[in-house]
């Protein structure tokens, strides 16, 4: 792909029959849809282009205190919106031990220590109350970014998280990088909610076999098409489909032939199409099942 295509929305592909829903994406995260900026696009504009290729539902993911806030209020202006809260496993540490070098969206941070954690969890458990606000997460551990410094504040920010899902009866939606043994030992000493949903599931098959046994959905993105990917479409393989949703991690994980531009809700069609061909499935079939499940998961 030449370098000046990158900025070139993929095409919209051609439409599914059965509706579904994109069971994560970040539209505060879009290129044209800045967070607290002026939009060259509107959260409307995108929820009619995926409207238009069959992806009818959208499940809005906070990351931090700001996108928690957003993700429940846009939620509460658009039916076909449902809201997740959280502080992302890569935000507790920020929050605890500092950001000097800015690296999140809301720049260089002052440590904060576990009174400015316990803050933040009390804010994302007051919007888990809201009837709009459907899970709570993306939460988790993330080995990949945070360091070993990090790990006590992820951790304590992760089982915060499960109390808070539990007590509101909401999904709870999990981030796991590179720490699979841990996400899944936390689950069973913390007790998993009654709905939890691997986002991006990474794992392998085994895993899958695990997760299903557990009762856990899985939720995979436009990294399942890519060429080094054939680990997790193993996992898909053999992950059940009453356990299976599809997601963009929008504006991340750009399914294959447009890795490396901008993911977006609509681009859900060629995701779930390659799934279909892993399950062995019809497209109608696979896309009937993961409406189903994605509705059971969030509870809409």
């Amino acid at each position: 792909m030449a370098p000046q295509d990158k900025n070139t929305p993929p095409p919209l592909p051609e439409p599914l029959r059965v509706a579904v829903a994109d069971s994560h994406t970040h539209l505060d995260m879009l290129p044209q849809l800045p967070l607290g900026g002026a939009p060259m696009g509107t959260v409307e504009e995108a929820l009619a282009k995926a409207a238009s290729v069959g992806v009818t539902t959208v499940v809005q993911v906070g990351c931090d205190l700001a996108g928690s806030r957003w993700a429940a209020d846009t939620a509460a202006a658009h039916d076909a919106v449902h809201a997740t809260v959280a502080l992302h496993p890569n935000e507790a540490p920020r929050i605890v031990l500092g950001d000097p070098g800015g690296w999140s969206r809301q720049g260089a941070r002052e440590p904060g220590g576990d009174a400015a954690l316990d803050a933040a969890l009390d804010e994302i458990d007051a919007l888990a109350a809201l009837p709009h606000v459907r899970g709570v997460g993306e939460t988790g551990l993330d080995y990949f970014r945070t360091g070993p410094d990090g790990m006590a504040a992820q951790e304590r920010s992760f089982r915060a998280h499960i109390e808070i899902a539990k007590r509101h009866d909401k999904a709870l939606v999990i981030h796991d990088r590179e720490a699979h043994d841990d996400v899944l030992r936390i689950l069973r000493e913390e007790g998993a909610p009654e709905r939890t949903v691997f986002h991006c599931y990474s794992g392998d098959a085994a895993m899958a076999e695990i997760c299903a046994e557990a009762g856990y959905f899985m939720s995979f993105a436009g990294n399942v098409t890519f060429k080094n990917a054939q680990p997790l479409r193993d996992a898909l393989a053999v992950a059940p489909a009453e356990l299976v949703l599809v997601e963009t991690d929008a504006p991340f994980l750009t399914p294959a032939p447009y890795r490396g531009r901008a993911n977006a809700p609509y681009l859900i069609p060629v995701t779930l199409r390659a799934m279909a061909e892993v399950k062995g499935l019809t497209e109608d079939a696979l896309a009937t099942a993961v409406a189903a499940n994605t509705a059971r998961a969030f509870g809409y």
